[in-house]
């Protein structure tokens, strides 16, 4: 780079290690700054002794392709973006003749059978049915919260009895539990991530006599180490024994959005109430089940034509 060392008979993977450093260090989140340097060691593994001089189409090509034979096309697909922000920034450089990324054909491994993400309207009730909701807080009434809340599993976490509001009979999210790193609170995932979430009467009833003698400005859901494989090996027993798919706790923040959208309530309200930083975020993830409230929508435009004769 521009003020160093750095020349055409560097390694490419030297040069990716210190754009990272230089350009993404501070800049972006943990979790993706986490993807980068799982690229910087696919790059160690794939391409060790690989020039900056060298990084031509042919090479460049052969990397994507040994890259695609161990991950699906989208995964390939994130690889090849994460590697095109400093092989641009190496070709404004000089540092790379041509840039090597243009054409470059994205492969991948056929991609798996999807699991079933969310459950329907029915299937949920049969999964709450079989909750145990005793009189201490527990992983079953955390799956009874998220199910009715749509809540992420680290904000659940990160929930004291002091967020609640039981006369206005909301919930306030302004606060995540850090589950992967420790433990202790931490900021919501992005800005509209802080927000209040409208409880059911007969949710509000329960919780306030589940919450009333605990401490106000504790989790209640975490006691000692929390791993999110243990909630889901808890909720996947509860999908078992009332016959119907398992599905992960996140999984139930899509069936709740799901069964929010099948009833009628608009994407925006939708977005709102999951924190999602735009309503873009909802569109995309529920694309699906917006597909099918379009084809019911088209019957009923029919059917309202019709009676005009």
């Amino acid at each position: 780079m521009t003020g160093n060392t750095t020349d055409k008979e560097t390694l490419f993977c030297d040069y990716y290690t210190q754009w990272v450093d230089v350009y993404k260090e501070g800049a972006i989140r943990d979790v993706t700054m986490k993807k980068y340097k799982l690229t910087e060691a696919w790059l160690s593994k794939l391409i060790p002794d690989l020039r900056l001089a060298d990084m031509d189409r042919v090479n460049y090509q052969k990397l994507i392709n040994g890259y695609a034979e161990y991950h699906e096309r989208q995964t390939t697909m994130d690889f090849h973006h994460q590697l095109k922000g400093a092989i641009l920034d190496a070709v404004d450089e000089g540092l790379i003749q041509r840039d090597p990324t243009r054409k470059a054909i994205i492969k991948g491994r056929p991609p798996r059978e999807k699991k079933t993400k969310y459950l329907n309207q029915f299937e949920l009730h049969a999964v709450l049915a079989d909750l145990d909701l005793g009189t201490k807080p527990s992983w079953d009434w955390l799956i009874l919260l998220v199910a009715k809340t749509g809540l992420r599993f680290s904000e659940a976490l990160g929930l004291t009895p002091a967020d609640f509001d039981f006369v206005h009979q909301t919930l306030s999210v302004s606060k995540t539990w850090d589950y992967k790193n420790g433990g202790g609170f931490v900021p919501t995932k992005n800005a509209s991530s802080v927000r209040k979430v409208q409880l059911d009467w007969q949710l509000i009833m329960q919780l306030s006599a589940l919450l009333k003698d605990l401490p106000e400005n504790e989790p209640i859901f975490v006691n000692g180490k929390v791993y999110n494989s243990t909630a889901n090996n808890v909720l996947a027993r509860h999908c078992e024994h009332a016959e119907v798919p398992v599905i992960s706790i996140h999984g139930l923040r899509h069936t709740h959005a799901s069964l929010l959208l099948f009833a009628g309530v608009s994407i925006a309200s939708v977005s709102k109430r999951l924190g999602h930083a735009s309503m873009n975020t909802t569109q995309d993830t529920y694309l699906h089940v917006i597909r099918e409230l379009e084809n019911k929508d088209v019957d009923i435009v029919m059917r309202a034509l019709s009676t005009l004769i």
